[in-house]
């Protein structure tokens, strides 16, 4: 009786903590959503419930999406995630096959992998005044090409970690199959091993886009006017008389859609590429 007893006020706890760390999370997405269809004069007031403790409005929604800079910046933020993901994944595949498949002495393979995790270990603030100065030189500041060469080199080692893994678990032997079958090295990878691993390639690609969506230090140390995106509009919600948290809303939402939408869509390939060979038959 004692242990049942014991058992139920574990589940319960658990519980609460599940339910407390969601909550946590699910929050600030709430609080932005409701701003965005509040009036200015109902976000100062402690209504939570849509129709019975205030009229909603989508006129904050319908003004944001009217103004060229927002438009501007959802291009921009668009073409600096894809952009930088799909050049993280052109970059990062080979280095990947190559650790996962060759054995290199001098240096090893152990101190590659570890070159690359120190690129996320690092701080990023770090690296801020030396790009600026080498995007300068290269007339490359308020560019949109700048901010993807910046976010591809910081979502690499994502792209090299977890592919180099899913190669690691691929058998050598179907690769030596098609050795015998006469297909040279470049043909065993682009024919054999890459399709294999096509799940983590999606999974890599889907996160190092995150990673670039969300990125805000650079965009706002780099850009002035063109090649600003989303996080840095987000930021620049104030006004001389404060904070219009109607439109920090509406641009917060806004900058949650694209990439919630592509995660739900995709999340079978992203479950299946984070899994791949984490169990074995």
């Amino acid at each position: 009786m004692r242990v049942r007893s014991t058992s139920l006020v574990s589940q319960v706890l658990l519980v609460g903590v599940l339910v407390a760390a969601l909550a946590w999370v699910i929050f600030p997405f709430y609080w932005a959503f409701l701003n965005s269809i509040k009036r200015p004069a109902d976000t100062f007031v402690n209504s939570f419930v849509p129709f019975l403790q205030f009229q909603p409005t989508l006129e904050h929604w319908l003004a944001e999406i009217a103004i060229p800079e927002t438009r501007q910046a959802l291009l921009n933020s668009t073409l600096i995630a894809v952009g930088a993901a799909t050049l993280s994944i052109l970059i990062g595949t080979p280095a990947a096959y190559a650790l996962a498949r060759f054995r290199f002495k001098r240096p090893n393979n152990r101190f590659f992998t570890t070159w690359f995790l120190s690129q996320r270990i690092l701080p990023p603030v770090l690296f801020v005044i030396p790009f600026f100065l080498i995007m300068r030189e290269l007339k490359l500041l308020d560019s949109v090409f700048a901010l993807i060469l910046l976010n591809a080199t910081f979502t690499l080692p994502f792209s090299v970690i977890i592919l180099s893994q899913m190669f690691r678990e691929l058998p050598r032997e179907l690769e030596e199959a098609a050795y015998v079958d006469g297909a040279s090295a470049f043909q065993a990878f682009a024919q054999v091993a890459l399709p294999l691993v096509l799940p983590g390639l999606v999974a890599a690609w889907i996160i190092s886009m995150a990673f670039s969506w969300n990125e805000f230090l650079f965009a706002l140390s780099l850009t002035t006017k063109n090649g600003i995106p989303m996080p840095v509009i987000i930021a620049g919600a104030e006004h001389t008389r404060g904070v219009q948290f109607w439109f920090v809303g509406v641009r917060t939402m806004l900058t949650l859609l694209p990439p919630t939408i592509l995660a739900l869509l995709a999340q079978r390939y992203i479950v299946r590429g984070l899994t791949l060979g984490a169990v074995k038959g």
